[in-house]
């Protein structure tokens, strides 16, 4: 009885409201204008990749004279690759460069003026924020979607096994094929580089920032590669004791094991050896392997880097010089 009374006080006196006004009206219309200006500004730039073995993903053009964005996987082991645009035409592509830990690769067409994408900037990005997926999932040429974006500075294992930072969650749905695509803003700026989802979920998707790709073309361009520093080591991720923690001052129970040394690297050179516990690189806390990757990057090639060990649980300096990373 009380339901009832509360559900008709909405009708006594009153018309039934419309379900959308007309500034409602007016939000869809922007948002799809919004939406549509994004596409015809990026789209004429998204290309459909087939590789040869078979294979096939996305990419996009981001400079007039021909050079081409996309993932590494989706041109790993390519012996040809075919570029299709969406006014129809097709032009061979040439790898010029990949960088496996960040899934990225630059091509080149063998074409001049065409249409670029506009490379934003992923620092500016907020959760909630309208983004657009531009692809050729399952082979659809052309195909766009749009959501938000759902988190930033999430962390992704590339295929190499080193972690992806600041990566971008969306909603935005992608499939086989969109890999390589751009994601972009609404005013069809390029924020991310779409690269994965996650098998049996919906609207989990991620994109690699665009800030990771200015810091990473460069190089790729230069040099066919991402210099990074290695000073000759496995290790492992452990959690040290409570006590350990407590008698070495340390900010957290997080190390790396070192589980193995190369022989005559930079880290046997310098005194490091199987079971010493690594808790500190150039000053900076490592608590895990991951730390250790994203410290020894390229500009620590040739470096002297003070390592902080613990072994048979005295503290001790060394100092190491990395070398450039040897190509995988």
């Amino acid at each position: 009885m009380l339901r009832l009374l509360h559900n008709d006080a909405a009708r006594v006196g009153h018309e039934t409201a419309p379900l959308t006004s007309p500034n409602d009206a007016e939000l869809l219309d922007a948002y799809s204008v919004a939406v549509v200006g994004a596409v015809e500004r990026v789209g004429p730039a998204v290309a459909h990749l087939e590789t040869t073995p078979v294979g096939s993903g996305s990419g996009f053009v981001f400079t007039p004279d021909g050079f081409v964005l996309t993932n590494s996987h989706v041109v790993e082991r390519a012996k040809r690759i075919r570029a299709t645009f969406p006014d129809g035409s097709q032009h061979d592509a040439r790898v010029v460069g990949t960088d496996p830990d960040t899934d990225l690769a630059v091509l080149r067409v063998d074409a001049t003026a065409l249409v670029a994408a506009q490379l934003g900037d992923s620092n500016r990005l907020r959760p909630g924020q309208v983004v657009i997926a531009i692809g050729n999932p399952f082979g659809f040429a052309s195909t766009v979607t749009s959501g938000v974006v759902s988190a930033l500075g999430r962390t992704m294992r590339a295929q190499s096994g080193r972690m992806i930072d600041a990566v971008i969650q969306t909603d935005a749905a992608l499939n086989p094929g969109n890999s390589g695509g751009p994601l972009v803003d609404s005013r069809g700026h390029v924020v991310g580089i779409n690269t994965a989802v996650i098998q049996g979920a919906q609207g989990i998707c991620f994109a690699v920032p665009v800030n990771t790709a200015h810091v990473v073309i460069p190089q790729l361009i230069r040099e066919g590669r991402v210099r990074r520093a290695w000073i000759g080591i496995s290790g492992q991720t452990i959690q040290l004791s409570r006590r350990r923690v407590q008698l070495s001052h340390l900010a957290a129970p997080g190390a790396v094991l070192v589980t193995e040394t190369i022989p005559g690297g930079p880290a046997m050179r310098a005194g490091l050896r199987s079971g010493d516990i690594i808790i500190s690189v150039a000053g900076v806390p490592v608590t895990r392997v991951d730390d250790l990757q994203r410290i020894l990057g390229g500009e620590r090639i040739g470096v002297e880097t003070r390592v902080v060990r613990l072994r048979d649980g005295l503290q001790q300096e060394l100092l190491v010089v990395p070398v450039d990373a040897p190509r995988k």
